[in-house]
């Protein structure tokens, strides 16, 4: 078994996670300015990721930039790696590789604790990723009790890179928001990532 192959309720059988749908629990985040470089980037790259329509078409024309604005709000403070292979308990499932994931050390050259939020890139079906990345941030909530660097919350999200949903886990409570943000409003969707790295929210 690996991340993919989780859902929602093989989390809640296999890990002994609760799970909760709250609606709208990332909208009154405050928004964040972007630049007109990433204004720009968005309105000539949505299209053709929209018109390629594949997940590393998304994930490299839309999501990766809405990340990089996140990496240069908080420079030196963050590091983030893409398609990086995390193996914590393959008996337990989890195994597999994450499409992004961000950590509070500054470390590039390897992922260090602590994981603060993963992403998963989807072309489709939102609402059906959150099993594979409530799996992912158990995973990642491991590894960083294991070197000793535990935070309260670990932040997940689930994207088309034209739609966002967000939610995180807490002890073995995992909460969903499943209101869909739209890149549309980029200001919006960068405040939720930084109020999830800063623990916010």
């Amino acid at each position: 078994m690996a991340y993919s192959e989780f859902s929602l309720q093989t989390v809640r059988d296999r890990l002994g996670l609760t799970v909760e749908h709250k609606p709208h629990h990332f909208a009154p985040v405050a928004p964040v300015a972007v630049s007109a470089l990433l204004q720009t980037l968005l309105e000539t790259q949505v299209p053709l990721a929209v018109a390629i329509n594949t997940e590393k078409a998304r994930s490299e024309l839309i999501v990766m930039n809405v990340l990089m604005k996140l990496v240069r709000q908080l420079p030196g403070g963050v590091s983030l790696f893409s398609g990086i292979d995390l193996d914590i308990e393959k008996s337990d499932g989890l195994n597999g590789y994450c499409d992004f994931l961000i950590s509070l050390s500054p470390q590039q050259l390897m992922v260090d604790a602590p994981i603060i939020a993963l992403v998963e890139a989807k072309n489709a079906d939102l609402p059906a990723a959150w099993g594979q990345c409530a799996s992912e941030m158990v995973a990642a909530q491991r590894f960083n009790e294991k070197r000793g660097n535990s935070i309260p919350k670990l932040y997940g999200g689930v994207t088309s890179g034209t739609g966002w949903m967000f939610g995180f886990l807490e002890g073995k409570h995992v909460v969903v928001d499943l209101q869909e943000y739209n890149i549309d409003e980029p200001e919006h969707l960068v405040g939720i990532l930084l109020a999830m790295v800063q623990q916010k929210i």
